[in-house]
């Protein structure tokens, strides 16, 4: 009896996943809106607006965590330029953002104020249907998903890998911030997006607009989530990881790399450009810092301090990483970046498999450490059923 489809994608994750996921669905769904709006402030249990932006942003980050870790844990392609993704996601999101605002910007024009200020006439061609929600939806998807396809297939073609491959990353990723930078081009310049109004016609600072954003980050979380542990459980994600091990031998037995690591690749881009159209309306900005080297290299930080290649580690590293940047930019804003780079180096010399495969080492040990007293009388035991040997054998045996 053949096992039906549904059953054999969703059996990798297991009964435990799955309840992790229901859990996670939970707090998400139910516990934290409830403790937003019926807790008084001065509860101490009452979750407050800035609490709800600061997790639903780091949510956001999670995704892009996520998506570093199928190119990277599983597929071994290390990218310094993910941030691009991010922010093309957030772009394209944001121009209906902000053609959501109407005639209620500083100078009560149909164009953006930074387009009044600017002496522009009208919309450049690309903003053409930017005010519809769902082609603003599919180009967050579309245009990072795109972009990543054309740059990977040359470059897979070419069989480019290992530090060529991140550097040249890293150089997309700076030639698209200067790109965003000019005021030519007609995304805001240094300044970006901002001052949003309204999202499908509701307000985007109501308390119940934030909420739902909040829940569609847990949703789009948990889908990166299941999505990847399908992906890597599947036929695909063994010939991916074997890719990841070794290239060559991969090739030798007949499938053809270029496939796997583009469809990931292009994937990985796509969760990115999600991410990002969620990130903006949360937060309230884009502009081209996203795009920054520093904003790419930090999401392998978070993926390596979590530990890559386990799906659920990026999500605690990223975590880690930006609550202690909301901490350290508060009270130490100096020396947030001497910080970050002290955890990167430690978490490279003594945390190599990141903390969840830290957190497995230390419980391999305590389940290995009450076994060790019970070894010796079974050896008794066993030593207790051998015959004796006679006296002379013995002789015999270290004589020879």
């Amino acid at each position: 009896m053949r096992t039906p489809v549904t059953v054999k994608l969703f059996a990798g994750l297991g009964p435990k996943g799955w309840f992790a996921v229901a859990l996670a669905a939970l707090v998400g769904w139910v516990l934290v809106p409830m403790a937003h709006l019926l807790l008084p402030e001065g509860h101490p249990l009452h979750v407050s607006t800035y609490a709800i932006t600061l997790i639903g942003k780091i949510l956001c980050y999670a995704v892009v965590a996520v998506a570093m870790d199928l190119i990277w844990g599983f597929g071994g392609i290390l990218s310094l330029g993910h941030g691009v993704f991010f922010a093309l996601g957030g772009y394209s999101f944001g121009m209906y953002l902000m053609r959501q605002i109407g005639r209620e910007g500083s100078y009560q024009s149909d164009l953006p104020d930074f387009m009044v200020f600017l002496d522009w006439k009208e919309l450049p061609w690309y903003w053409s249907g930017s005010d519809h929600f769902l082609w603003a939806l599919f180009l967050a998807v579309a245009v990072p998903g795109l972009i990543a396809w054309i740059f990977g297939y040359f470059a897979f073609r070419s069989r480019i890998k290992g530090v060529y491959f991140s550097i040249i990353t890293q150089a997309l990723t700076y030639a698209a911030m200067l790109f965003f930078f000019r005021n030519e081009t007609g995304f805001g310049g240094n300044n970006g997006f901002t001052d949003f109004k309204r999202i499908l016609g509701y307000s985007i600072t109501a308390p119940e607009t934030r909420l739902v954003l909040f829940g569609l980050s847990v949703a789009l979380l948990l889908g990166a989530l299941i999505l990847g542990r399908v992906l890597i459980a599947s036929k695909f994600g063994k010939v991916l990881t074997a890719i990841r091990d070794s290239e060559s031998r991969v090739m030798f037995i007949g499938y053809n790399p270029l496939h796997y690591k583009l469809f990931i690749w292009t994937l990985s881009a796509m969760l990115c450009g999600l991410a990002g159209a969620l990130y903006v309306p949360q937060v309230g900005i884009i502009n081209p810092s996203e795009m920054s080297v520093a904003n790419s290299i930090e999401i392998a930080i978070w993926v390596a301090v979590g530990g890559r290649g386990t799906l659920i580690g990026p999500v605690l590293g990223a975590g880690i990483v930006n609550l202690s940047k909301s901490w350290f930019t508060t009270s130490f804003p100096e020396y947030w970046l001497f910080f970050l780079g002290l955890l990167f180096i430690l978490v490279t010399l003594y945390l190599p498999q990141g903390v969840v495969g830290a957190w497995a080492k230390l419980r391999s040990r305590k389940a290995v450490a009450p076994a060790a007293p019970a070894l010796a009388p079974s050896v008794k035991a066993v030593a207790a059923t051998e015959p004796e040997l006679p006296a002379g054998s013995a002789a015999k045996g270290a004589s020879a």
